[in-house]
């Protein structure tokens, strides 16, 4: 029985705690298994996101190629229009038998090209927009996706 001085109670059956070493290594080995399994989970999530990331990439590569091309085929067909404009422009310009004629077939070639070259350029921006859409839309999902899993984790 032991006293405690300025205390008129007493401390009846106490029992000083012992260190028993079996469940100290089972408390270790408890604790190196929990961070092995986040240390394999944490990979995982690691790799899992990196091939999401790598398909991402494939993707906007695949889609930049694409838009390329077609941004491409825009742009020759603008072209090919041009010069087949120039070329109907010159032949009518070499039928011309008086100045009056050849200033009237100019202004009239000015005008059409002017709304030509306005139409094409409408048309491209389009072409262009939509191929930056396009392009980004993989890394933006993954991104997008990305942060919903770090949202719910």
């Amino acid at each position: 029985m032991a006293k405690i001085p300025g205390k008129t109670e007493t401390i009846e059956n106490t029992e000083s705690a012992t260190f028993e070493p079996s469940q100290a290594t089972e408390q270790v080995r408890a604790v190196a298994e929990q961070g092995v399994e986040q240390a394999k989970e944490a990979f995982s999530k690691l790799e899992s996101n990196t091939e999401t990331t790598q398909k991402a990439f494939e993707s906007t590569l695949e889609v930049a190629k694409t838009t390329r091309n077609e941004v491409s085929l825009k742009t020759i067909a603008v072209l090919r229009a041009n010069a087949e404009a120039g070329f109907k422009h010159l032949e009518a310009l070499v039928a011309v038998k008086s100045p009056s004629e050849f200033f009237e077939l100019q202004a009239a070639f000015v005008n059409k090209q002017i709304d030509a070259s306005i139409e094409q350029a409408k048309t491209l921006q389009a072409v262009m927009l939509r191929a930056g859409e396009d392009v980004s839309k993989p890394i933006k999902d993954a991104f997008e996706k990305a942060l919903k899993e770090l949202k719910a984790a």
